[in-house]
């Protein structure tokens, strides 16, 4: 039974994302440190370094469903060591001897790091053909609203009107700028790691091979970047990486949180999808809660307090390598990854599914009696007064409209210096929301014009 939400029966869908556990699941982590172990063995078998025969029977042997994993975790508690324990059990599985040429010249952060890089690329993989479905659902919703008038909002009031289309085409730049840190954070955190006890390869420098052969074979054989240094120490693409699948789990929750205020039955412009057999409360059976964005959201905020412990490892990792850094990895890729992800897969079910009310975008509009188009009576008064001028005039009518709840147009007409310049017809005209959304549908077509 699981202790943790992420791992929940209950409630781990609410959680992360079950692809993603799949990738962290502690078998299929078993199976990355075989994949180490073993392209290693290949790579110093394409040196001389090992016999061939060695290096296939350790390949032969480096499937996990062979491994006993409670032996596994017996050795751990007994070792206090990860790896140990693994390439004991490793040994007893190969035969002929084999084993003794398992983990030549590696240190346990070698292999524990470069299958933690492939755990990511494989994360990776998943993240962004979900980017790819989050962005199309997001390109289809900007076109279709591109031009449907809503309220724009400041501060918690209604500020000038926009267009729906244009909300969530700012949702798309800022996703399409996320995908692009992902897309370059890649190259600098898939580089795997060879450098032996503290970075030299001294273990192999005793030999008649150059060790820096034998680290390009292994990461060619793995398919990852080779690093110029040890990077037993120097965190920083990982930290990098977690910042960025916060970053993207942060503007999930901010699409989410918009979309709870927009549901609001006071504001009614948006809702997540809803499906009979949902329920929003065991004592209230009307309520239509917004319980998948809310889902969003909470992940988005646990994400948040992992950044922090990201640059912790920058600060706090000592001399040529320090466990108490490096094992809140452990905790802290998964976590942030399954979070995300799940954040993601919500996200995209809710955008499926999104309800867009544009008659209640509509309406809403008007209900401030025409405040709402405030600055465009007072540049249409500038003409005449001069723009500080036109604003002290402007907003004592406002404020009399306000104050007394009457229309805004009755204000503007009862005073002399606004009638002098514009009438009653001119004043509604310049009082339609529909009329001033500047140039809402030219941002929206550039940021479509920008999706690759």
């Amino acid at each position: 039974m699981s202790a943790n939400v992420i791992d929940s029966i209950f409630f781990a869908d609410l959680f992360g994302s079950r692809a993603m556990r799949a990738v962290f699941e502690e078998r299929a982590l078993l199976q990355k440190w075989l994949d180490v172990e073993a392209a290693l063995a290949r790579a110093e078998a394409a040196v001389g370094l090992i016999p061939n025969a060695a290096a296939e029977e350790i390949t032969r042997a480096a499937q996990a469903e062979l491994f006993d994993l409670d032996e596994i975790k017996r050795g751990v508690d007994t070792t206090l060591h990860p790896l140990v324990p693994v390439i004991w059990q490793f040994a007893q599985i190969c035969e002929d001897g084999a084993g003794r040429y398992i983990h030549w010249g590696a240190t346990t952060q070698d292999v524990m790091d470069t299958a933690q890089v492939l755990q990511i690329r494989d994360a990776l993989g998943i993240t962004g053909a979900t980017l790819r479905d989050l962005q199309d659902l997001l390109v289809t919703l900007a076109k279709s609203h591109r031009s449907t008038p809503m309220a724009g909002r400041t501060h918690g009031q209604q500020a000038l009107p926009t267009t729906f289309g244009f909300k969530v085409a700012v949702w798309l730049a800022e996703l399409g700028r996320n995908r692009e840190r992902l897309n370059q954070a890649r190259e600098r955190v898939l580089v795997g790691q060879f450098s032996g006890a503290v970075g030299s390869l001294a273990g192999l420098n005793e030999s008649d091979v150059d060790p820096l052969h034998v680290q390009a074979l292994l990461m060619k054989e793995l398919g990852l970047g080779l690093a110029p240094i040890a990077w037993h120490t120097s965190r920083d693409s990982i930290a990098e990486m977690i910042h960025i699948m916060c970053m993207i789990a942060a503007l999930m929750g901010r699409i989410a949180r918009e979309i709870i205020e927009l549901q609001k039955q006071e504001i009614a412009e948006l809702e997540e999808p809803f499906d009979t057999g949902k329920v929003g409360s065991s004592t209230m059976p009307q309520k239509r809660n917004p319980m998948i964005c809310e889902a969003i959201l909470t992940q988005a905020r646990l994400c948040r307090e992992k950044t922090a412990t990201a640059v912790d490892m920058l600060i706090f990792n000592d001399h040529e390598r320090d466990w108490s850094a490096i094992q809140m990895e452990w905790s802290l890729i998964p976590e942030v990854f399954i979070m995300t992800q799940g954040a993601l897969e919500l996200s995209c079910r809710v955008l499926r599914g999104l309800r867009v009310n544009a008659d209640k975008m509509l309406a809403n509009l008007h209900i401030t009696d025409g405040l709402l188009l405030s600055e465009r009576v007072m540049f249409a008064l500038s003409d005449r007064y001069g723009r500080q001028i036109a604003h002290d005039l402007v907003y004592d009518c406002a404020m009399t409209a306000y104050e007394r709840k009457s229309p805004f147009i009755d204000a503007l007409l009862e005073n002399q210096q606004v009638a002098e310049v514009l009438d009653r017809a001119q004043l509604e005209t310049l009082l339609d929301p529909r009329q001033y959304t500047g140039l809402a549908d030219r941002f929206v077509d550039r940021v479509l014009a920008s999706v690759t």
